[in-house]
């Protein structure tokens, strides 16, 4: 005789859950406010650091320490360990990329599906009414910036550097913000009050993007924000949010140059809003080629 019951996958154990609801009574208003905050955004804690939960909560780094190993944790990392096995997430960066080679491996047909697919649906998703709108809002406020600022680090630091030169092509002063340690402070020092700032920046709060957040905040700088996490402590904060997915699945290899697309529509909209001085710059930068490629304009050798 079988069986003909269905049979139903198992519900993964909520270790954390379990040990938040015994302990929470016995938790300091301080340490209960932590451990409620990793209760209620399991997702975003995977990505965060243990000063980013500092910032979300308004504790200090210490105090989430504290909170984790008051549930029975040895860390960060061991808590990190339970919650991903808890959501099914088991894949960070590295895994996601071999994830993706090993999948299309031997594959040329499956290798272009992959990127043209992401592209598409990056495409699929900035055309959304949503995004038309918040892509008008940001080329308004770059129109009103005295200069703009592009943060970006990692990969993007490169998609920050080659706006920036768009920018400035186009007749808008920019300028980058795509180092780290003592190099980026240089970079942020030079923020003004009249700017603008474009954010690349998902959901971890890395000490870079968080400084430049407060310093931004400081000046009373606009924020426009291109990102595919959309409850991350940027977005919380910026004027403008831009949805851009990074790959189709969140399991996947990210693509890096979706945000460029949206990056050469904003520096495209802000050029057609302000054609003349666009067109001015454009010309200047036409005559001083001319004037280094023309014949003789090289000095000759004295002897």
């Amino acid at each position: 005789m079988t069986d003909s019951t269905p049979k139903t996958s198992k519900r993964p154990y909520d270790l954390y859950g379990e040990r938040f609801h015994a302990c929470k009574h016995q938790l300091t208003p301080r340490l209960l406010k932590v451990a409620h905050y990793i209760h209620q955004h399991r997702s975003a804690v995977l990505d965060k650091t243990a000063l980013g939960i500092a910032i979300d909560t308004q504790t200090s780094d210490a105090t989430v320490i504290r909170a984790i190993q008051a549930l029975g944790f040895s860390g960060y990392r061991d808590l990190k360990i339970v919650i991903s096995e808890y959501l099914g997430v088991t894949r960070r960066s590295p895994a996601r990329v071999a994830s993706t080679v090993n999948e299309l491996a031997q594959d040329a047909k499956g290798s272009i599906d992959f990127v043209l697919d992401s592209y598409r649906i990056s495409c699929e998703m900035l055309a959304a009414p949503a995004n038309r709108q918040a892509i008008q809002h940001a080329i308004d406020l770059l129109q009103q910036a005295e200069r703009v600022a592009i943060f970006g680090i990692g990969a993007s630091a490169i998609l920050a550097d080659y706006t920036a030169r768009l920018f400035k092509r186009n007749g808008t002063s920019a300028y980058v913000l795509n180092h780290t340690g003592i190099a980026l402070s240089e970079q942020i020092a030079e923020m003004r009050h009249a700017d603008v700032l474009i954010m690349l920046a998902q959901s971890s709060a890395h000490p870079e993007g968080m400084v430049t957040l407060a310093e931004a905040q400081r000046l009373g700088i606009k924020i426009v924000l291109l990102t595919a996490a959309t409850d991350s402590i940027f977005a919380q904060h910026a004027d403008v949010m831009i949805e851009i997915p990074r790959s189709r699945s969140a399991d996947k290899m990210p693509v890096h140059a979706t945000p460029m697309i949206c990056l050469e529509i904003l520096v495209l909209g802000l050029a057609a809003a302000a054609p003349v001085a666009t067109m001015n710059s454009m010309s200047k930068l036409y005559e001083i080629s001319n004037a280094l490629t023309r014949p003789g304009a090289r000095k000759s050798r004295t002897p």
